[in-house]
C-alpha cells in the first residue's frame, strides 16, 4: 500500500520516541501534544512516512543493489 521509505535507525527512533510520548501523555507529564507519538509509532511500525514521500526523502537503504 505505502512505499517503504523509513530505514532501520529512523524506524527504531520513531517507535521509541512515539512510545515515550504516549506514556508521558498518559501519565500527565506532557500535554495533549504528546499524542503526536501515535503518528511516530504508526509510521515506525509501517516503515512508511507520507511526509517523506511528499518531500522525496528516503532513509531506507537500497535493497539488492548491484554494480
Amino acid at each position: 500500500m505505502f512505499k517503504t521509505n523509513v530505514g532501520g535507525i529512523d524506524r527504531v527512533l520513531r517507535i521509541v520516541v512515539g512510545l515515550a510520548l504516549i506514556a508521558l501523555t498518559l501519565t500527565g507529564v506532557v500535554g495533549v501534544w504528546g499524542w503526536i507519538g501515535l503518528v511516530l509509532l504508526a509510521t515506525g511500525l509501517m516503515s512508511s512516512c507520507p511526509l517523506y514521500s511528499v518531500i522525496g526523502l528516503n532513509t531506507c537503504p537500497m535493497k539488492g543493489s548491484q554494480s
